[in-house]
């Protein structure tokens, strides 16, 4: 059975009969986990591999995994530092920097595929203009450069560990101040003026082979009147054709409030696959996965399916014991902890 166009999440800390019928579904490719579906390391490879075993090819298993306060294991894990940490220290030394995000990078990928997760949604591409409600110290910074730096650094990193990178939330969430979980923000400004500031780490990590992006809950009124992750003109004239790009395209999770423009939950879904996803998220609703999977109709191309493949994790991942034992490892953990700390230690 080949993936499916949806990705779930699932309810707690194992999964549930209601969780295996669901994702044993032929619409559903992934799962994404929460903090509520971690207790221990251990606990977390059991889930991992229960949700492997579910289905031939396994389904893929995401979560975001930014670092800051956007990281849902934590025992167990390295803590990740907010990315604007590693923008601060571009100021005045940016090839540091960009070495640091890049052992982040690995740190956060081996340490996830060390427990069977399959990608994490970072990096966070988004200017840091200073007023956002969920942006914030997620990105890196305000200039374009030290974004794309720090971004191409810690998808390198990301490599290394066994990860493909998942850009977010384009064209750019950074400049509107409402939420998208909780709001429908409207950025009201030119076309050209977003394509010349806030899609410009985009456009280089689209050319540096960026393998998925994820667009924002934003509406952008001058270009249209629909969220990005719906419309045809953002997902398919911008960013396929101008730009170029030929990865995944994950929509935003479809139960936000920046989406409810869109309808009811099929016809959010059906709007994100027309424009342009090739896989839709939603999460914290299993009412509304039950309608999803019960109503939608959608056949996946194959250009999608091959797409959603290349997602997969790198196999034969190290375990944790050895990475602990790496001595390049450790000293990555190190410095990585210092940043945002002693920054004397660091350079």
């Amino acid at each position: 059975m080949s993936l499916g166009p949806v990705m779930l999440d699932v309810v707690g800390k194992e999964l549930t009969a209601e969780d295996i019928k669901r994702l044993k579904h032929p619409l559903v490719g992934g799962v994404i986990l929460f903090s509520r579906n971690f207790e221990s390391p251990s606990q977390l490879k059991e889930l991992t591999s229960s949700i492997h075993n579910v289905r031939q090819p396994p389904l893929l298993i995401a979560v975001d995994h930014e670092g800051g306060r956007v990281q849902r294991f934590k025992e167990g894990f390295t803590l990740i530092p907010p990315m604007r940490e590693f923008g601060k220290i571009w100021d005045s030394h940016p090839k540091k920097a960009k070495e640091l995000s890049a052992e982040a990078g690995w740190i956060l990928a081996a340490e996830l595929r060390a427990h069977g997760v399959d990608f994490s949604f970072t990096p966070v591409l988004d200017m840091d203009y200073g007023e956002s409600q969920v942006i914030g110290n997620r990105a890196f910074h305000i200039k374009s450069q030290a974004i794309h730096d720090l971004a191409y650094g810690l998808m390198s990193g990301l490599k290394r560990g066994g990860m493909p990178a998942v850009g977010k939330h384009f064209p750019g969430h950074g400049y509107v101040i409402a939420d998208s979980h909780v709001a429908i923000p409207v950025d009201e400004r030119e076309f050209d003026e977003i394509a010349q500031n806030d899609m410009q780490p985009f456009r280089q990590m689209i050319d540096d082979g960026i393998q998925a992006i994820m667009p924002a809950h934003v509406i952008y009124s001058k270009v249209d009147q629909k969220p990005a992750g719906f419309s045809p003109r953002w997902l398919q004239k911008i960013l396929r054709e101008r730009l170029g790009f030929d990865g995944v395209i994950f929509s935003d999770d479809l139960s936000m409030e920046g989406a409810t423009v869109a309808g009811d939950v099929t016809t959010r879904a059906l709007a994100a696959l027309t424009a342009g996803c090739d896989m839709i998220l939603l999460c914290n609703r299993p009412d509304l996965a039950d309608e999803l999977l019960a109503h939608l109709k959608w056949e996946m191309t194959g250009v999608s399916r091959a797409r959603l493949a290349r997602m997969h994790g790198a196999r034969l991942p190290k375990d944790m014991n050895s990475l602990h034992e790496n001595a390049e490892f450790v000293a990555s953990v190190k410095r990585v902890g210092m940043v945002g700390k002693i920054e004397g230690e660091l350079f």
